[in-house]
């Protein structure tokens, strides 16, 4: 998994760094197929702090995305990967459904050929 961290407008801490990347690397057990990680920081509204993230993932075919917004860096980046964990199981089970029916229109076909061929 390739992980690209950004900070808009600001120089982030080594610690907001590395725990936004450590966070997001705990997603690798949910799914396998991430390709890339887009990890975005912003200030949302600097008078009233507050701190926003988008994430980014990168699947085989398909763009995840959550954005979320909070008091803190920490809070919205838990907040944000919360919903992508809603989202890859989501996927998840929509790619292994795709697969199931094909495997059986497969060998369904494997079936009639085999039946067509001893008559």
């Amino acid at each position: 998994m390739e992980v690209h961290f950004t900070a808009r407008k600001f120089r982030a801490r080594k610690e907001i760094h590395d725990d936004a990347i450590a966070s997001v690397k705990k997603l690798d057990k949910f799914y396998d197929g991430i390709r890339r990680v887009d990890i975005i920081l912003s200030y949302e509204r600097s008078a009233q702090s507050v701190k926003g993230v988008e994430i980014n993932l990168h699947v085989n075919g398909a763009v995840l995305s959550a954005k979320e917004a909070s008091e803190t860096f920490q809070k919205s980046v838990d907040l944000a990967l919360h919903k992508l964990e809603r989202q890859l199981s989501k996927y998840k089970t929509k790619v292994r459904t795709k697969n199931k029916k094909k495997l059986r229109r497969v060998k369904e076909d494997i079936v009639v050929t085999a039946v067509e061929e001893e008559a």
